[in-house]
């Protein structure tokens, strides 16, 4: 009788193990996307340039194509040089860009700014893909950011709509997934996590929705002032307000995709 309730204990405790728990499948579900290491150097080595912000520390998260979280890293002396917010956010701009992006059509979380605004043709779309919170805020938080961040291995889930996303196309043009970053203002995020997908080579983008054919998911500043507000009037329907001139020089000279 203790042999089979001992059986019985450890089968309900294997099964209440979520399956994103179990290293294996994160390894497989992972592959030709960054490692912790390596998304956290090319984070670091992006930050390090001027992106136009307030030069602070920044979160980096990369989701694969199911929108299951591969890797969080930080750039900083240690945790809590970040805005602590700004992790779970870096988390939904991956998923954003990974969930709205397709195979011939890359839609960074920038492009998306103004279509979500009243009277917008995405009007809505911030609230339909809840944060799964689970798996934001579980686990120990010393481990945040870390290679056994407790994000990876979930679906984060998540919706979010101003510069900081981009999906990840690989150097056969597939799309892989979504790398998402945060922690400057928004144009300044957009600007680093540009630099750091290039970097992680990652930027085979086919289309988009900007004017640049050589930056086609690159940030857009058509938006027009309405009684002296930006309130999202914007030539194109994909534009995103200015946060600095320097930031928006910078969007122009950033690398062409691949």
């Amino acid at each position: 009788m203790k042999k089979q309730s001992l059986l019985l204990l450890v089968s309900a405790l294997v099964i209440a193990v979520p399956a994103f728990a179990q290293p294996g499948n994160v390894f497989d579900a992972c592959q030709g996307l960054p490692s912790h290491n390596q998304l956290q150097a090319a984070l670091a080595a992006a930050r390090n340039q001027s992106n136009g912000g307030f030069n602070l520390d920044m979160w980096a998260t990369v989701v694969n194509r199911d929108g299951i979280v591969c890797a969080v890293a930080f750039t900083g002396a240690n945790r809590g040089s970040q805005w602590p917010g700004s992790r779970v956010i870096s988390a939904q701009k991956a998923n954003t860009a990974n969930a709205f992006s397709l195979p011939q059509l890359a839609l960074s979380t920038a492009d998306l700014y103004s279509a979500v605004q009243p009277g917008g043709s995405l009007f809505g779309l911030q609230a339909s893909n809840p944060v799964s919170t689970e798996v934001a805020y579980g686990g120990d938080p010393a481990n945040y950011g870390q290679f056994n961040d407790p994000m990876v291995g979930g679906r984060i889930g998540g919706v979010n709509v101003f510069g900081g996303g981009l999906a990840l196309y690989n150097a056969k043009g597939v799309l892989i997934g979504g790398l998402g970053v945060s922690g400057d203002s928004s144009c300044a995020d957009h600007n680093i996590a540009w630099r750091t997908r290039h970097s992680l080579n990652l930027d085979f983008v086919p289309a988009g929705v900007g004017p640049d054919t050589s930056r086609p998911d690159n940030i857009v500043y058509d938006i027009t002032p309405a009684n002296g507000v930006m309130i999202g009037v914007s030539a194109s329907g994909w534009g995103h307000p200015v946060c600095s001139a320097a930031a928006q020089t910078i969007s122009t000279q950033l690398p062409a995709v691949q």
